[in-house]
């Protein structure tokens, strides 16, 4: 990828800067897999073309019971060798007899009891058939209110944050977000307003009908049709008398999609079908009823119907299924069409799993890699990522000279060991941790904290041992730093919250006052997890300004927000904990979340460490792992976690086998085939350096290293203790105030204050023009050649040598200006404003 250089203003005193910039940055420049068996074969056999009906129960029939139920039918066309593709809304159906139901839009309505089969006709002559059986059309149910009343709310976006669902409600009427607490909307609904907006005696008068038809003025416009299904319902409801729910109603278990993962081409689609699971053993389509969205809308969209359709990119994507607070996930692969690429496309003999998941996603979409990056590449590369730092002009003409087969694995073993890892991993955990100065100058607990967390990093502490001290930390800041974590995060909700999205990737702050609307948890699993830390408090210490934090042992508890239920403490997902009278209720928290079986802790720090490698992670935010929100490489994702804790939690084993990938060493040019690839990572994404790596680097470029009020000179800016140092420069390029447990406060986007500070401001002047600076000495410097001069700057800038057009270009700029000094200032200025600088490739 050619490096375009950032729009760039001439120094007001260098007339020629233009130019040069011009000239040098248009040249600068980012200089075993397992087979994928074709769909449509069975066995390994190839079948002929034919339609296949892919409802649940399908081969013994299905069965509709009473006259509100509904059967979405999903029909696909397989052949051999060809990808399924859906034909739902392509075929002609009929119902033999035509008494018992009816095809509407691909899906069944039930007319009378009895019989039928179902037939299928596709224009090419093939046919399918689904026995079908209906029952119980003669009685007129009781309609539940939680059951089929409030699902029509929340289809119908009624009960949204947006309308109804919101805190004050709308309009004078209020209803649960989403409809998770039924019985309150229920008393909303029927008994307030003195009973106008239900009329039993005559139900299409009733408040409640009219605005949904919008005969009735309503500032949501209308939301039901006359003839709808929705609306009959909702009228047989009000004309029953407006019934809650029988006592032995069964509730919804689970739901699930159908299909559940499909290939398909791009710019097609696919029906789905969406079952209800009942605590009876019964099962329900639900497809109607449910919402759908789409985690990526570049790539697809699914309409309140199920129907999803695809755009024309490449790759993969995911739809979220939602029903009564119960959610469940279509993932769809879409393969590059007649792709030519082929097994010899990719590398042979992977033993690194990384590269084996990689590469069998790539050639199941037939995507091809780009090829390996050049040793320049990857020392820069890998020095950034792994040690916040460009690398030494000694260490780039020592990996130039080394002509092992090894040299990138002892380099990643040494960058590994250095003092530099330790300082700008560091940095990253102490971000997210919060640990941030409260006013004034450097306190001792911020620095205390961040040396114990610089020492874990430096020793390898295993990681679970790292989140154990921090989760069940007591005493003083003097005795044990990982305290100052209670200090800074001193709410409850807030411990919770932070430690699960810290720790399980796991956003939890929806479910403290309402169901989590992506996810399956409570308020009540909300609750349990508050329970570990109800016992936490503070007392003061000898230094009263350095509290103690401690825990009462023994049983802990907390209130349901809404019941005042008392709960006991239990994990996500997980048993009640029985605590002893001598126990800490936090160390039993810290063995949930670290145990090798917990399906959260090592997948949230692989797919954490995932992304700050490989520039985005396998699920977007790096940490919100949710159903709803599949990795891109369910597969990848898995190994990775596994080789984690196979590794003892060992950070720096998870780190080689990252960067020792040849997915990790792979060329951030893209080819033809992969440049629409965004998430499956046949190349390297380019990133921009973070804003503490960048100025560390113009510092070592410009030799003018920044000074920070109460540290030593030359200190470097990923070393901080905190956040709370006054930079204009780290506040401009993003840096983090430590204000959240969410890496997404660092902000890496590019703007134009920040490019009009490289090219103009008065701090990177005067870092160029410093007496004491690179530049000056360069000019001073009558040993050494001008070609010397200049192939020692790009040494240090790129890790590279200048190519001939560059080194040309430069050293007829350089003889040409009378001013020396200047001439070499106008080189660096030129090398920090290009893209191959402000970015890792």
């Amino acid at each position: 990828m050619n490096a375009v250089p950032f729009l760039r203003v001439p120094f007001l005193h260098r007339p020629d800067a233009r130019w040069l910039a011009a000239l040098i940055g248009a040249m600068l420049c980012f200089t075993s897999l397992p087979a994928v068996e074709p769909e449509g074969t069975t066995d390994g056999l190839p079948i002929g073309p034919t339609l296949r009906f892919n409802n649940i129960n399908s081969a013994n029939g299905f069965t509709l019971s009473g006259l509100d139920a509904r059967l979405q039918l999903v029909v696909s066309l397989e052949a051999a060798g060809q990808l399924v593709s859906d034909a739902t809304h392509q075929l002609i159906y009929s119902v033999d007899p035509p008494v018992i139901a009816e095809v509407i839009d691909g899906m069944v309505v039930p007319l009378a009891d009895g019989e039928a089969i179902v037939v299928a006709r596709h224009e090419s002559g093939l046919s399918a058939e689904l026995k079908l059986t209906v029952k119980h059309t003669g009685n007129e149910a009781l309609i539940s209110f939680p059951g089929r009343v409030v699902p029509i709310f929340t289809k119908l976006g009624c009960n949204s944050g947006g309308c109804h669902g919101k805190l004050a409600g709308q309009n004078g009427f209020k209803l649960s977000l989403l409809g998770f607490e039924p019985q309150e909307d229920y008393d909303h609904l029927v008994r307030e307003s003195r009973g106008r907006r239900l009329s039993p005696a005559a139900p299409v008068q009733s408040l409640l009908l009219q605005k949904a038809v919008n005969s009735s003025p309503h500032g949501g416009g209308q939301r039901l049709d006359l003839d709808s299904h929705e609306y009959r319902i909702l009228a047989r409801w009000v004309s029953q008398g407006m019934p809650y729910s029988k006592d032995d109603e069964p509730s919804v278990v689970s739901i699930e999609v159908i299909p559940q993962h499909r290939r398909l081409n791009a710019e097609s689609s696919q029906q789905l079908a969406v079952l209800a699971n009942y605590s009876d053993g019964s099962s329900e389509d639900v497809t109607r009823a449910a919402l759908y969205e789409s985690n990526d809308s570049e790539m697809a969209d699914c309409n309140e119907k199920g129907l999803v359709n695809l755009k024309d990119l490449v790759g993969d994507v995911a739809v979220m299924a939602r029903y009564q607070g119960h959610v469940t996930v279509f993932r769809a692969d879409i393969p590059v069409s007649e792709s030519s690429v082929t097994a010899d496309s990719f590398p042979k003999e992977l033993d690194n799993p990384v590269d084996q998941h990689v590469f069998a996603k790539l050639q199941s979409l037939g995507i091809p890699p780009s090829p390996r990056c050049d040793d320049a590449t990857f020392l820069r590369r890998v020095t950034l990522d792994i040690a916040g730092r460009t690398p030494t002009q000694a260490e780039t003409t020592g990996f130039r000279a080394d002509t092992s087969g090894d040299k990138r694995e002892r380099l990643v073993d040494r960058l590994l060991a250095s003092e530099d890892y330790a300082d700008y991993f560091a940095g990253k955990w102490n971000t997210i941790l919060r640990n941030r100065r409260e006013g004034g100058g450097l306190k001792f607990a911020n620095v205390a904290f961040h040396q114990w967390i610089r020492e874990s990093i430096a020793t390898n502490k295993p990681y679970d041992q790292f989140v154990r001290e921090i989760v069940a930390a007591s005493g003083s800041v003097a005795s044990h730093p990982p305290v100052v974590w209670y200090q800074q995060v001193s709410d409850t909700n807030q411990r919770i919250e932070d430690a699960t999205q810290l720790f399980l990737g796991q956003r939890i702050q929806c479910a403290r006052c309402h169901h989590h609307p992506y996810e399956k948890w409570s308020q009540s699993d909300y609750a349990q997890l508050s329970a570990f830390f109800t016992s936490v408090s503070k007392k003061n210490g000898r230094d009263p300004l350095e509290p103690a934090v401690f825990a009462k042992l023994g049983s802990s508890s907390a209130k349901h927000p809404k019941t005042g239920q008392t709960l006991k403490p239990a994990g996500l997902d997980a048993a009640e904990v029985v605590i002893g009278a001598r126990d800490d209720p936090r160390s039993h928290l810290a063995d949930w979340m670290t145990n090798s079986d917990n399906p959260f802790f090592a997948k949230a720090l692989a797919n954490r460490y995932w992304k700050h490698f490989m520039g985005r992670g396998l699920v977007e935010p790096e940490d919100d792992l949710r159903v709803t929100n599949p990795p891109s490489n369910p597969e990848l994702l898995d190994g990775l976690a596994k080789a984690f804790v196979d590794s003892g939690h060992d950070l720096r084993a998870l780190i080689r086998l990252i960067t020792n990938s040849r997915s990790y060493q792979s060329d951030s040019d893209a080819l033809r085939e992969n440049i629409g690839d965004k998430r499956s990572y046949s190349r390297f994404y380019p990133k921009r350096l973070q804003a503490e790596v960048l100025l560390d680097a113009i510092d070592r470029l410009t030799l003018t290293p920044t000074s920070f009020a109460g540290m030593p000179p030359g200190s470097r800016a990923v070393a901080l203790p905190d956040t709370g140092f006054s930079s204009y420069f780290l506040t401009v390029f993003g840096r983090p105030e430590s204000t959240t447990a969410c890496e997404c406060e660092r902000s890496q986007e590019a703007n134009l204050s920040q490019s009009l500070h490289l090219l103009n401001s008065e701090e990177i002047q005067g870092k160029l023009s410093s007496d004491s600076g690179r530049a000056a000495q360069l000019a001073a410097d009558k040993s050494r050649s001008d070609e010397e001069k200049l192939r020692e700057l790009y040494s240090i800038a790129f890790s590279r040598d200048p190519v001939d057009r560059e080194l040309k270009a430069t050293l007829t700029y350089v003889a040409g200006k009378e001013n020396r000094r200047e001439a070499f200032e106008d080189v660096l200025w030129s090398l920090i404003n290009s893209k191959e600088f402000l970015f890792n490739h």
